[in-house]
């Protein structure tokens, strides 16, 4: 197999491109056209679906409209990574807030108990697929709602799932965490690399 030389990321997330900057891996954002199903369509919780089952499945139909994408466009041959996080308070899936209500709302949910934060990652390279999942722990602190209001206020919540960021001021609030730190902020970097690896780089 010939060794690639970058891969696509297809993701905005200035998180994960940073990330795969620490692993030393080249690559090239590969984002959606006006015209394609957009991110929120395909994050549509089903009926039921528990958080493991929803953010696999999530990341495949993702990775799905990327491998299209570049074939519609004639771009040259690459191995693409696709990524997607999920917060889950129980069985309860918390997504990206729609609004600053939203986001209060969840992190009222979250404050003073330990939930989940789940990523899934998966890496296509031709016809070959590989996937992995990151599942950590997060223990928030009880937070009052002045405390919440103002967090919200600064803007850090809006597109983050559970509407939180790690790697921001919300860390004030955490008191500990189980897992992957890098799993928790997009992208888990062990699980990431044992992927690129099978996809042919030499980390």
């Amino acid at each position: 197999m010939t060794k690639p030389t970058f891969l696509y990321l297809a993701s905005q997330s200035p998180r994960r491109s940073q990330l795969l900057d620490q692993l030393g891996v080249a690559h090239r954002v590969l984002t959606a056209c006006a015209d394609e199903e957009d991110a929120e369509a395909l994050e549509q919780v089903l009926p039921g679906e528990a958080p493991r089952t929803y953010v696999q499945r999530v990341t495949a139909l993702k990775l799905d409209a990327a491998v299209q994408r570049l074939a519609r466009r004639g771009l040259p041959s690459a191995p693409i990574l696709c990524a997607d996080t999920t917060v889950a308070a129980g069985r309860s899936i918390l997504g990206k807030p729609v609004d600053a209500r939203d986001a209060a709302r969840m992190l009222g949910e979250l404050a003073g108990g330990t939930h989940r934060v789940l990523t899934a990652v998966a890496v296509q390279s031709g016809k070959r697929r590989w996937q992995a999942l990151s599942e950590s722990r997060v223990t928030f602190a009880p937070m009052t709602a002045a405390q919440i209001r103002r967090y919200v206020d600064g803007g850090e919540p809006m597109g983050k799932a559970g509407a939180y960021g790690i790697q921001g001021s919300a860390a004030a609030f955490i008191e500990q965490i189980s897992g992957s730190y890098t799993g928790i902020m997009g992208l888990p970097l062990f699980e990431s690399a044992g992927l690129l690896r099978a996809a042919g780089f030499a980390l």
